[in-house]
C-alpha cells in the first residue's frame, strides 16, 4: 500500500487537513492527532509505530471471526470478478442476495423469513421506522404510527436512527427530530433500581414504562417498540431476565409490534445466532448489520417477521424505499463466508458454552474486585466495567466520563484497545477469542485500572 511511503507526521497532516471523522471533537483532534492502523491479524491491530494492540471491542462491535481472514478476501475478488455490482430495483435480484436471505432465514427465529438489506445498521433502522408504518396503513391504521423507544438507546446517526435513539446529545445537534417518537426509562439496574429492590422487580418495573407510555397515547396511536436486547453504545446495560418477557406481553396485549435492534448482539455475540433467542424474544422486525461481515464489507440486514410480510404481499402497493446498494452482491458474498466460517468454527456454541462462562467469572475474579470499579457484568462475549469514586456508595468522579477516560487511554497505551461510554467501559471482543486471550485482556485492563487509579488520585 501506498501509506508505506508517508511517514506517521505526514498522514496525520493528511488526515488534519482532510478528513472529518464520526462522533469526534475536531479540534481536539487535530491538537493530539490520529493513531493510524495500518494492519490486522487475529485478534490483534497494529498501528504505524507497530504497537500491537489486544481488540478489546472487535473494531466497533463487528469484526466477530478476528482479522486478516483470507477467505472473505477471496470470496470479496470472486464476486467482483463474476459480477461486482448490480441493484436490487426493476424487479432484478442476483445470486449471492437471494442465498443470503435463504441463510438468514435458517438461523432466525421461525418466524421471521424476508431481509431487506442496505450498508449500515442506521440504514437498517431507517429501513424498520418505514416498514413499520407502511405496515399500520395497510392495515388501515394510519393514526397507529407512533414509536416508543428508550432513553440512551444507540439506534444509528440518520435523521431517523438519532431520533429513535435516546442521546440527548444527538438529539440536540439533530435539531429537529423524526415526530411520534417517545422514550421511556431504561433497563439499568445499577443506577435505576429502588433501595432493596430485586432485579426481578426492577425489570417488570422497567417494563411499566413501556406500557404507561401506551396507555398514554393510546394504543391505537402507538404502532412499536423499538429496543437493543442489551443497550449497546449506552454502556452495555444488559436488563433483568424479567424485562423482555414482560415488554413482549405488554406489546401484545395493546396490539404494538416489537422491533429489535441488534446490529451489535446479532450473529453469534450472547452465545446464540440473535439474542432474541437468548432472551426468548419473538419480534416483528430484527435489525443487522456489523457481524454479518464481522465488518469486512459495510452490510446491513432487516429481517422481517410473516406478521409484516404477509400484509405486504396481501394488500400490495409499491414499499417507495430502497437504497443503491440494497443486496450488494460482494458485500452478500462475503456474508456468506463470514456465517459459514461462524458456523464451521462452532463460534456460537462456544460463546455459549465456553469463552462466555469463562469471560464472566473472569471479570467477576480479577477486575470487580478493583478499587474504581462498581460492578462488572456480562452477557456472552459483551462486558461493562462501572468506574467510580466510592463502591459503597457508587459516587462517581467528576467531571462525568472523565475516570473512564483515563482507564481508556492507560489500557490502550498498555496494549488494550477498550472504549469508554460516560463512566463505563466497554468491552465486545471478537468471538474468535480464546481463554488465554481473555486472561491477557484481564491482566491488561487490571493494569489499567491501576495506573488510572494512580494518575486520579494525583488529581
Amino acid at each position: 500500500m501506498t501509506y508505506q511511503n508517508y511517514s506517521l507526521k505526514q498522514l496525520q497532516q493528511i488526515d488534519a487537513a482532510h478528513h472529518l471523522h464520526p462522533f469526534t471533537d475536531h479540534k481536539e483532534l487535530r491538537a493530539a492527532g490520529s493513531r493510524i492502523i495500518t494492519h490486522a491479524n487475529g485478534a490483534f491491530i497494529y498501528d504505524s509505530e507497530g504497537t500491537e494492540i489486544l481488540d478489546g471491542m472487535a473494531g466497533l462491535w463487528c469484526v466477530n471471526i478476528g482479522y486478516g481472514r483470507d477467505e472473505l478476501a477471496e470470496a470479496a475478488y470472486a464476486q467482483m470478478k463474476e459480477l461486482p455490482y448490480y441493484n436490487s430495483f426493476f424487479k432484478t435480484s442476483t445470486p449471492t442476495p437471494v442465498l443470503l436471505s435463504k441463510k438468514l432465514a435458517e438461523i432466525a427465529p421461525k418466524h421471521i423469513n424476508q431481509v431487506f438489506y442496505g450498508s449500515s445498521g442506521s440504514e437498517a433502522n431507517d429501513t424498520a421506522l418505514r416498514l413499520v408504518r407502511h405496515y399500520w396503513v395497510l392495515e388501515g391504521k394510519p393514526e397507529k404510527n407512533r414509536i416508543i423507544s428508550r432513553k440512551m438507546a444507540y439506534h444509528g446517526s440518520t435523521v431517523a436512527g438519532t431520533s429513535l435513539g435516546g442521546m440527548d446529545a444527538m438529539h440536540k445537534q439533530l435539531g429537529g427530530a423524526v415526530p411520534n417518537i417517545v422514550h421511556v426509562m431504561m433497563p439499568y439496574a445499577y443506577e435505576l433500581a429502588l433501595p432493596g429492590e430485586s432485579d426481578h422487580d426492577f425489570g417488570l418495573r422497567a417494563a411499566k414504562a413501556v406500557e404507561d407510555a401506551i396507555l398514554e397515547a393510546g394504543a391505537d396511536k402507538v404502532a412499536a417498540f423499538i429496543g437493543e436486547p442489551v443497550m449497546g453504545a449506552g454502556g452495555v446495560k444488559i436488563p433483568p431476565m424479567s424485562y423482555w418477557p414482560e415488554v413482549q406481553r405488554i406489546c401484545r396485549k395493546y396490539d404494538v409490534l416489537l422491533m429489535l435492534d441488534e446490529v451489535i448482539t446479532g450473529y453469534g455475540r450472547t452465545g446464540e445466532w440473535f439474542a432474541a433467542q437468548t432472551f426468548g424474544i419473538e419480534p416483528d422486525t430484527i435489525t443487522t448489520a456489523k457481524a454479518l461481515t464481522s465488518g469486512y464489507q459495510p452490510l446491513s440486514a432487516l429481517l422481517v417477521g410473516d406478521r409484516i410480510t404477509s400484509t405486504l404481499v396481501e394488500k400490495g402497493g409499491e414499499f417507495n424505499h430502497g437504497y443503491t446498494y440494497s443486496g450488494h452482491p460482494v458485500a452478500c458474498a462475503v456474508a456468506l463466508k463470514n456465517l459459514e466460517i461462524i458456523e464451521r468454527e462452532g463460534m456460537v456454541d462456544r460463546v455459549r458454552n465456553d469463552t462466555g462462562p469463562y469471560f464472566a467469572k473472569a471479570l467477576q475474579e480479577r477486575i470487580a474486585g478493583h478499587d474504581l470499579v462498581g460492578e462488572v457484568r456480562s452477557i456472552g462475549l459483551m462486558g461493562a466495567i462501572e468506574i467510580v469514586k466510592d463502591k459503597a456508595t457508587k459516587e462517581r468522579f467528576l467531571p462525568s466520563g472523565s475516570a473512564a477516560v483515563t482507564v481508556r487511554d492507560h489500557a490502550i497505551a498498555n496494549g488494550m484497545m477498550l472504549r469508554a461510554t460516560g463512566d463505563t467501559m466497554i468491552l465486545s471482543p471478537p468471538l474468535m477469542w480464546t481463554r488465554d486471550t481473555i486472561d491477557m485482556a484481564c491482566e491488561r485492563i487490571g493494569k489499567a485500572l491501576d495506573l488510572a487509579q494512580a494518575d486520579l488520585r494525583k488529581r
